[in-house]
C-alpha cells in the first residue's frame, strides 16, 4: 500500500470505536528496504483482532476486504481463508518481545553482505527479515562483528539466484556462543557498566553513525515528521539531483566498495568484541577464520555440556 493512501487514512476522522487508524497502520519493511533504499510502502495490521473489532477501523478494513479477501477465499490454508483480515502469521511472540523497546535490530535472511540495521519499532518486518528484539548498542555490535558473521556464514547455508549467504536464526543466532556475561538472556541494563560492553557499544554506535551519515548525508536529505506522531521520520531528497545520488547510496553498494573508513570502523568493533572473549592475540587483521570458528565451537560445546548437566 502506498504511503499517500496510508497518510490519508492517518488523518481521517476517528473511527466508530473512537480510535484512529494509526492503531492498524504500519510502515512495511522487507529485505530490499534494508539493503537498498526504503520503498515507502505501508501495510494494514490487525494483529489478532476478531473480525468485528477489525471492522471498526472502517477505511483500512474495507480496503483489505476489497483487495485481500478475494485471494484469501481461494487459499488452501484454512486459517488464512477463515481469518482473511489477519496476516498469515500474526507472530504474537515477537509482538510481546518488542513491546517497550525503543528500536529493534533487523537483518535480511538472504543478502550478499551480512548487515544488521536499527529500525523503528512501528515498522512491520516481513518474513524475509530476521528481527532481534534488543535495543542496546552492545548487542548490535556483537551481531555485526566479524566473529558472529563467520559463525553465521558457516551455519547458515546459501540461497537465491546469486547464491547469497542465508542467515538462519536457529543456527546462526541461537547456537552462537556470545561472550560470558553478554548473552541475549541478560538484560542490557545488567551489563551496562561492564567495560567490555561499553567498548563494544561505543564502537557499534560509531559504525552505525558513519553508515547512516553515508546513506543519508545531511546536505542531501530532509527529515520530515510523519503526519501523526509515533512513526519514524520520512527521509526525503532535498531535490532531484540529490535523489539521483541517494538512489546509489545503499548498504549493498557501500559494502561492495568497502571504503577505508568503513573497514576501520569494523576493525575497531571487531577488536572490542574479541577483547570481550579474552582473545588477546587478536591482531591488526584479526585471526584466521578457522581459528575463530574453532574457538567458538569449543565455547558452544562447553555451554551445551553445562546446560545438559544442569538439567
Amino acid at each position: 500500500m502506498a504511503g499517500v493512501l496510508a497518510r490519508k487514512w492517518l488523518l481521517a476522522p476517528l473511527n466508530p470505536n473512537g480510535n484512529t487508524n494509526a492503531e492498524v497502520l504500519r510502515p512495511w519493511l522487507n529485505g530490499m528496504d534494508v539493503t537498498r533504499r526504503p520503498s515507502g510502502k505501508w501495510i494494514v495490521d490487525f494483529g489478532e483482532m476478531a473480525d468485528g473489532v477489525a471492522a471498526l477501523y472502517e477505511l483500512p478494513y474495507e480496503y483489505v476486504k476489497t483487495h485481500v479477501k478475494p485471494e484469501r477465499d481461494s487459499n488452501r490454508r484454512v486459517r488464512r481463508k477463515t481469518f482473511w483480515w489477519q496476516h498469515g502469521e500474526t507472530v504474537p511472540g515477537l509482538r510481546r518481545a518488542i513491546e517497550g523497546l525503543s528500536r529493534l535490530v533487523v537483518t535480511p535472511r538472504v543478502a550478499k553482505h551480512r548487515v544488521f540495521r536499527w529500525e523503528h519499532c512501528r515498522v512491520l518486518p516481513d518474513t524475509r527479515l530476521v528481527v532481534i528484539a534488543r535495543d542496546d548498542d552492545t548487542m548490535f555490535g556483537l551481531l555485526q562483528s566479524i566473529i558472529h558473521e563467520r559463525w553465521s556464514l558457516r551455519l547458515g547455508g546459501w540461497h537465491g539466484v546469486g547464491n547469497d549467504p542465508q542467515y538462519t536464526p536457529s543456527l546462526g543466532f541461537e547456537t552462537f556462543p556470545f561472550p560470558v556475561g553478554l548473552t541475549p538472556n541478560i538484560p542490557a541494563a545488567d551489563y551496562a557498566a561492564d567495560p567490555r560492553a561499553v567498548a563494544i557499544a561505543v564502537a557499534a554506535k560509531r559504525l552505525n553513525e558513519l553508515r547512516e551519515n553515508w546513506l543519508n548525508p545531511a546536505d542531501l536529505v530532509r527529515r520530515v515528521p510523519e503526519v501523526v506522531p509515533g512513526y519514524p521520520d520520512r527521509i526525503l531528497p532535498v531535490d532531484d539531483a540529490a535523489a539521483v545520488i541517494l538512489k546509489k547510496r545503499t548498504l549493498t553498494n557501500l559494502y561492495n566498495e568497502r571504503p577505508t573508513w568503513l573497514d576501520l570502523a569494523h576493525k575497531q568493533l571487531d577488536r572490542a568484541v574479541a577483547a570481550a572473549y579474552g582473545w588477546t592475540d587478536w591482531g591488526a587483521d584479526g585471526l584466521p577464520n578457522d581459528v575463530i570458528l574453532e574457538r567458538l565451537f569449543v565455547l558452544n560445546q562447553e555451554r551445551a555440556a553445562n546446560q545438559q548437566s544442569a538439567s
